[in-house]
């Protein structure tokens, strides 16, 4: 069966709306997608995951096991940003939040599974607009996400999590969408002293009920937006 014309059309727009996260931007140097951030499932429809207990919450991996083929160097107290893929952005309104999980000794970031209570978060943002009615989050529209990378870490290789949630359909179960990759580094530069807190597990750390996993960004008008998951380690 043909999709007739509007259908396509609407098809089409639907897969425009979504996004990955594929490609590295460090020190100017752009790698190519998918060369430093492990393949994700979306990467050929784009499109997320909706249910927060899924194994794909790790690194969304299109092949599980199967890691990038580089490790990028970077340096503590840096900024790295991930870029999105195949033309797209940020369409959708949410947060955006970065995660580290170190390797075990005995391991590459290549080989790293990020299975387990391994993942600290580093980073997350806040809408702006909050009881006004008209909310609005920095990445909107965006074709990169940036983070620094705490001056506190050990030294050693990583997985560096990316994640943003849309949430213009969380106000229903299952309705936020959570767009997940993971890029690989090697960190040196860092001082050791970085207090993780409790490290987190994906899936697991989030619950499909949390209050900003399940948010009506319309009505009743928010004055609040919590983020899902643990504080931000601090140095």
């Amino acid at each position: 069966m043909k999709l007739s014309g509007s259908l396509a059309v609407l098809a089409a727009a639907g897969a425009q709306a979504h996004y990955t996260f594929a490609g590295t931007l460090y020190n100017g140097q752009r790698t190519a997608d998918w060369e430093a951030v492990r393949m994700t499932e979306n990467r050929y429809h784009n499109g997320p995951i909706t249910d927060v207990r899924s194994e794909a919450m790790t690194c969304y991996e299109l092949n599980p096991g199967r890691g990038a083929a580089r490790t990028l160097g970077v340096t503590a107290g840096s900024t790295v940003s991930i870029t999105t893929g195949g033309g797209t952005s940020i369409f959708h309104p949410g947060p955006t939040h970065f995660y580290l999980a170190k390797v075990p000794a005995g391991q590459t970031a290549a080989t790293f599974s990020g299975k387990g209570a391994v993942w600290f978060k580093i980073a997350q943002d806040q809408p702006r607009g909050l009881g006004t009615g008209s909310l609005s989050w920095e990445t909107e529209g965006k074709s990169q996400v940036s983070v620094r990378i705490p001056q506190c870490v050990q030294n050693g290789e990583y997985l560096l999590r990316v994640e943003h949630i849309a949430l213009h359909s969380a106000s229903a179960p299952n309705g936020a969408q959570l767009y997940i990759s993971c890029a690989q580094l090697n960190i040196s530069g860092g001082s050791g002293s970085i207090k993780t807190g409790n490290l987190v597990a994906f899936p697991g750390a989030y619950s499909a009920t949390d209050p900003g996993i399940l948010f009506n960004p319309y009505y009743p008008i928010p004055t609040r937006y919590i983020n899902p998951g643990p504080a931000v380690a601090t140095c």
